[in-house]
């Protein structure tokens, strides 16, 4: 009996080990496999990944990511080789995603709907500083990052908001991107969303919090009343820019943020590193972020843009948009849907 039993832990012991092997085996494979294809491509990848911070639920998973780490890598590459650029890309968070997946993971259709008519109280402005930098004027909170919820058009209306706060008041606040994805119901939460329902919503709930108060979860979740009741900062309304008008963009910027809509799922855009942005999108309205300024180099003007991708994308968290492209809707279609509040 007891020697019957001593040969079946055997057995499993022995189909143990050519598990065992069989695993290793494979390893030893797939690493070989990268080794053998590109060791210098390999090295950029792990150290990728540990700058990111990225864990893969196995092997094939790994292998699969670097695949397209790979061709991704080498289009950055290929780009910044080119002479004569106005910018360059980077390898970022967005790395081992291709630009398919990029777009169902960031985009946010955004089709035009100020069929409304308000009023442009910047219209009669003739007289506008050269340069504009919000950030200098202490009216830009840090960035954020929305990370994979789709509610770009909510940061966007925060951040225009908290600018107008800081001007009316001398107070910059932080506030709450959570309330308005979870309390504001015209829009889809994570799913896109329009910047001036965001307006309306807080000018109709008289406020919204602090982002201390009511934190982001990146996911739209239940209406808090009671936190979105305490309210840290108010506006009164919101103001369309007049549409395919950058001059009338500029006039509202020279003012005060001003929340856009722009064209950001291309390969250029999602590989942003640094420089004036002038190539690589359509004028078809996919991600929101915060105009907070315009200036020029040399003979070049740019926008100024706040992004909510965190500070690891572009100029730490920003973009230099080309200005004056001599097209109506502005490059990437930022003059197609411009929003301020009003307060």
């Amino acid at each position: 009996m007891g020697s019957r039993k001593n040969r079946h832990h055997l057995i499993v012991f022995a189909a143990i080990l050519v598990v065992l092997e069989m695993w290793a085996c494979c390893e030893a494979t797939l690493r070989w496999r990268l080794d053998d294809d590109d060791e210098g491509m390999v090295k950029r990848y792990e150290e990728w990944i540990v700058e990111y911070g990225r864990v893969y639920a196995n092997q094939t998973e790994k292998m699969e990511r670097f695949s397209v780490f790979k061709i991704n890598a080498k289009y950055i590459d290929s780009f910044n080789q080119v002479k004569n650029r106005t910018f360059t890309l980077g390898i970022n968070q967005f790395a081992d995603l291709s630009n398919e997946e990029f777009q169902q993971r960031m985009g946010c259709e955004m089709p035009p709907t100020n069929s409304e008519v308000t009023p442009f109280k910047y219209e009669n402005v003739t007289v506008l500083p050269p340069t504009m930098d919000w950030r200098q004027r202490g009216a830009v909170t840090p960035i954020k990052n929305q990370q994979q919820c789709g509610c770009c058009w909510a940061f966007s209306a925060v951040a225009a908001i908290e600018g107008i706060t800081m001007i009316k008041t001398r107070r910059l606040i932080a506030l709450s991107e959570q309330q308005v994805v979870d309390c504001e119901t015209v829009s889809h939460g994570c799913n896109g969303g329009w910047m001036h329902e965001a307006f309306k919503y807080v000018a109709r709930n008289r406020g919204v919090t602090t982002g201390a108060n009511y934190p982001y979860t990146m996911r739209q979740g239940p209406c808090n009343q009671a936190k979105a009741a305490q309210a840290a900062a108010r506006i009164t309304g919101f103001q369309f820019v007049p549409r395919n008008n950058e001059a009338a963009v500029m006039q509202a910027v020279a003012n005060q943020p001003v929340s856009v809509a722009i064209d950001a799922m291309g390969r250029p855009f999602q590989f942003y590193k640094g420089g004036l942005f002038s190539m690589g999108c359509t004028t078809r309205t996919t991600h929101a972020v915060t105009a907070v300024g315009y200036g020029a180099m040399g003979a070049q003007k740019f926008w100024l843009l706040k992004n909510s991708w965190g500070l690891q994308w572009g100029e730490q968290g920003y973009i230099r948009m080309l200005k004056d492209n001599g097209r109506p809707e502005g490059m990437c279609g930022i003059a197609t849907q411009a929003c301020y509040p009003t307060a």
